[in-house]
């Protein structure tokens, strides 16, 4: 099996490194020398250890790949959100995208998007399902050292797609997919991920499948069928980046909202719910409240948010009775969605008062709270009305702010606190007056960036339609733009809150991390009064 390794390895090195030589054009060639070093670096490694004896089989719950899983979702996270609030600033002060091609605006919002989406959030995923589904099955991960290749499988997923992106190498979709053969190993990854996933559930000791689970494996398989899909296309030379699109005019354009709107539904929604349905019962020390409202949820969810794809695409050439399916899938999917806010709220029922004095469970149901807002403002932006005032405007942008950093980000975090003192072994985190001051500063960062962009979305939309007596318009497009200044930066300093909260994250998990407690205040003697 080793030889099988060696070969395997010092092929792919080869193979990249002739690639590289010939590519057509820079980011090929990078990625080749990427793909090189590391098919390298794991031929010296698997050369390094033959002859060793084989480790025994390991017993318990494979926490290794977890703890690297955290540690990856904090530092993409503080990536993700560093990008984002600069070319927040970008957007408010033109000067700083420079002269430099890979700093502007255009490639930096790509790298923003999959850094906070995909890096940012799919770690999280990952590690956060490894871990409920072991806890919940009472099974080892199936597949060995299969989740080792899933982690690092998907770094260099990351680390592609980035470097392709500041490059200039993209499909030049809506959430810039990168090009041919960084979706072909994403794939593979992928396919791994389900495996490991579904041989630990298929394995189990506990017979009852947890609903967690459910919605966690409805988010692996969903998202295989949406890239899979969404990235069908042919290259156009095996030495470049360059690729066409199976899929042209209006139909990629459905192609597209259906694979963007499901990744929300599914990478964003689904797959979060089940953290959110393991997370908030274990902070809460407190059951679900309704295990039957769950499993109404999940199959509600599921049926209607795969058709909800085309209110993106309202008043264009996409056929009206297409646009209008998705406009009343949209509306119904605010049921089920508020059903599973109100089941992990009521979930704290007899223990809200522990809401004074933790504020991790402070942070998981506020981000059940953004989750509601973002679900019924949702629906209501879908409406054909409603949506020909918000669209192409900022009212979007605060739109899906509000969710992924609301609803995304604080379970997420609140799981990284609840996860990185079991993982270590440690008593309990560093600080809780750290945790609240990265929820105070999360939160009010929020409703800034928010805010700001409801205001001038709105604001933007009503300077776009309004027309003089003549019926001709008021207001040029750089009038909209001088307008929107102001809270341009008002949404930037919202980011500088945001990160900063997350910088002080992962300063406290580090600090746990490693052992260190917190020096409590000494309690002062009283003195009596002379």
């Amino acid at each position: 099996m080793e030889i099988f390794k060696l070969a395997a390895f010092a092929f792919i090195a080869l193979f990249a490194a002739m690639a590289a030589n010939f590519a057509h054009d820079l980011a090929y060639a990078v990625h080749g020398i990427i793909i090189m070093l590391v098919a390298a670096y794991m031929f010296w490694r698997t050369l390094t250890r033959l002859g060793e004896p084989k480790p025994l089989p390991e017993t318990g719950y494979k926490d290794d790949v977890i703890r690297a899983g955290v540690i990856a979702t904090a530092f993409w996270g503080v990536v993700g959100f560093l990008v984002g609030t600069y070319i927040a600033f970008q957007l408010a002060f033109p000067a700083l995208n420079f002269d430099l091609p890979f700093t502007t605006f255009g490639r930096l919002r790509p790298l923003h998007t999959s850094a906070v989406i995909f890096a940012f959030g799919g770690n999280a995923l990952i590690c956060t399902s490894f871990y409920i589904v072991q806890r919940t099955s009472a099974a080892r991960l199936w597949g060995g050292n299969l989740s080792w290749f899933v982690f690092w499988g998907y770094q260099l997923f990351i680390v592609l797609a980035a470097t392709g992106y500041l490059l200039g190498a993209t499909q030049s979709k809506e959430y810039a997919e990168p090009e041919w053969y960084v979706d072909i190993w994403l794939t593979l990854v992928w396919l791994a991920y389900l495996a490991v996933f579904m041989g630990t559930i298929i394995k189990r000791k506990e017979p009852h499948i947890y609903v967690a689970n459910w919605f966690l494996l409805s988010f692996i398989v969903t998202v295989a069928m949406l890239h899979v899909v969404n990235n069908l296309s042919l290259p156009v030379s095996i030495f470049g980046s360059k690729s066409v699109q199976l899929f042209a005019g209006v139909q990629d354009a459905l192609t597209q909202w259906w694979y963007g709107h499901n990744a929300v539904g599914f990478f964003l929604t689904a797959g979060f719910l089940g953290m959110m349905y393991y997370f908030v019962p274990k902070q809460a020390e407190r059951p679900v409240y309704s295990y039957k409202l769950s499993i109404i949820h999940f199959w509600a969810l599921i049926f209607l948010y795969i058709w909800a794809g085309p209110h993106h695409l309202h008043y264009t050439a996409l056929p009206d009775w297409a646009q209008t399916l998705g406009m009343v899938f949209s509306i119904m999917l605010w049921m089920p969605s508020w059903g599973g806010m109100i089941n992990g709220l009521m979930t704290l029922s007899g223990a809200w008062d522990k809401l004074r004095t933790d504020p991790i469970l402070r942070m998981m149901v506020i981000s059940l709270a953004f989750y509601g807002m973002s679900t019924f403002e949702g629906p209501m932006m879908s409406i054909k009305v409603v949506n020909s005032l918000s669209h192409y405007t900022d009212w979007t942008i605060g739109h899906v702010h509000s969710g992924a950093l609301g609803w995304n980000g604080m379970i997420t975090f609140g799981a990284l606190y609840f996860l990185v003192p079991r993982l270590w072994n440690r008593e309990r985190l560093y600080s809780l007056s750290m945790v609240n001051w990265h929820f105070w500063l999360a939160t009010i960062g929020i409703v800034f960036y928010a805010s700001s962009m409801w205001v001038t979305g709105i604001m933007e939309g009503l300077m776009w339609r309004a027309v003089d007596d003549q019926g001709f318009l008021i207001n040029s497009f750089v009038d909209t733009v001088e307008a929107k200044f102001p809270m341009y930066v008002v949404r930037g300093l919202g980011g500088v809150l945001y990160l900063t909260g997350a910088i002080i994250m992962v300063i406290n998990l580090w600090l746990t991390a490693r052992g260190v407690h917190e020096q409590k205040p000494t309690a002062l003697r009283a003195v009596p009064a002379e």
